[in-house]
């Protein structure tokens, strides 16, 4: 089992510029069905096999996709990602870095009330081994078939833990890059909801990051709801206040940013909170044979 993403997605490729080619390159070769990429001058043509359409509409219309990808540039990435709700793709995943916040606050309402789920901007995109989807720019070699779910903040800790979990021999079912900026779609919480949910994953890592109350609003909820083991890990524990660390929403401006206070707020909701980010994947494997899950 697995979410967001599986063997029935159908990608579209907005911005097939180098980045989206040389992506959508090893998305396809993972296995991936790429059905469709957008380019404003190049509809007609084709890329390595994939029609070129000039719109997202026209796109869903010819092709059936149902997931995109976006690697428009910043200036135009908030309209891609409006174009491709209103063309009714379900789930969209944005790889931009650097949108403008304002233009992200109109996404966000643009998409109030919607069925559109977003994930990003700002993030290493979706994963899921056993079926071969590959929405997102991470590395498909280190990925394992299995029954861990991973949720990070960070991408290069997605691969970081990835990569320590298939090292022990634990594979994942979903992993979800949700993005590092103030504003993003889907937030921690709500990709830890659809992963509890999934039959398929038993237990969940989630790397967070300093700045914001995100960590705070997923621990709550794991208190609540999560009965699967959940390892955490918080980046950044050493940065000072007013630094921003890495992500534009890496910045401690509160007591709720405060690596201290997500680590408590986590070990409070029962989660296991490694301290080093390489201890993620040892700590997991610890935790899955003392429930017997390994």
């Amino acid at each position: 089992m697995s979410v967001l993403v599986d063997a029935n997605t159908r990608l579209l490729v907005q911005g097939i510029g180098t980045e989206g080619a040389n992506h959508m390159r090893r998305s396809i070769a993972y296995g991936t069905n790429v059905v469709a990429a957008i380019h404003p001058r190049r509809g007609g043509e084709e890329q390595d096999g994939v029609p070129i359409f000039t719109t997202a509409g026209e796109a869903v219309r010819t092709t059936g996709a149902n997931v995109s990808i976006i690697f428009v540039p910043a200036a135009g990435a908030a309209d891609a990602i409006l174009e491709a709700a209103d063309a009714g793709i379900p789930l969209i995943v944005c790889i931009t870095e650097g949108i403008p916040v304002l233009d992200m606050v109109k996404v966000k309402a643009g998409l109030r009330g919607s069925k559109t789920v977003l994930i990003g901007p700002n993030c290493p995109g979706v994963i899921t081994p056993g079926a071969k989807a590959r929405v997102g720019i991470m590395p498909g070699d280190v990925f394992l078939p299995g029954e861990v779910g991973v949720v990070s903040r960070s991408g290069t800790l997605v691969y970081e833990v990835v990569a320590q979990l298939t090292d022990e021999g634990i594979g994942q079912s979903t992993c979800i890059g949700v993005g590092g900026d103030p504003i993003i779609g889907t937030r921690q919480v709500e990709a830890i909801r659809m992963l509890n949910e999934d039959p398929g994953t038993r237990a969940i890592v989630m790397v967070g990051e300093i700045g914001g109350s995100a960590e705070q609003e997923a621990a709550e909820y794991i208190k609540q709801q999560v009965k699967k083991p959940v390892v955490a890990f918080i980046a950044g524990a050493t940065a000072p206040p007013g630094r921003r660390m890495g992500h534009a929403g890496a910045i401690i401006s509160g007591e709720d940013g405060k690596a201290e206070n997500k680590k408590a707020a986590l070990r409070a909701a029962g989660a296991y909170v490694s301290d080093s980010p390489a201890e993620i994947g040892a700590t997991m494997k610890r935790v899955l044979t003392e429930r017997g899950l390994l």
